[in-house]
């Protein structure tokens, strides 16, 4: 059974980011994604520390939405391992995982939300 989540990801900067929201909410692979301008990630790449600054996306979607949404940040990040990490939703407003379930279960020419 599909549970809800939430994905974290990064890119590199706003634009890419809302590209990668729009996508996903358009293919209703997430409900909604919260694009934060301005965090900065300090982490190790090929040996080396970087500092870099980075959009933050908080992706809200379904368990079994994971893979497809995987896909598209991997395809639209520009990055060659983007950071994508799920957290269960284990609890939270009635009304807005409902809705949550139903935006990412409607298909654009399906207008059931079931």
């Amino acid at each position: 059974m599909s549970k809800p989540v939430v994905v974290l990801s990064t890119c590199a900067d706003t634009d890419t980011a809302q590209k990668i929201a729009s996508t996903l909410v358009e293919q209703h692979l997430a409900a909604c994604v919260t694009v934060v301008n301005r965090a900065h990630s300090t982490y190790r790449w090929q040996g080396k520390i970087n500092v870099d600054a980075e959009a933050l996306m908080i992706i809200k979607t379904m368990s079994d939405h994971l893979k497809a949404a995987q896909a598209v940040v991997k395809q639209l990040s520009g990055y060659d391992v983007p950071e994508f990490i799920a957290i269960d939703i284990i609890g939270g407003s009635a009304e807005y995982l409902d809705w949550l379930k139903a935006e990412c279960t409607t298909r654009p020419n399906n207008t059931d939300a079931g």
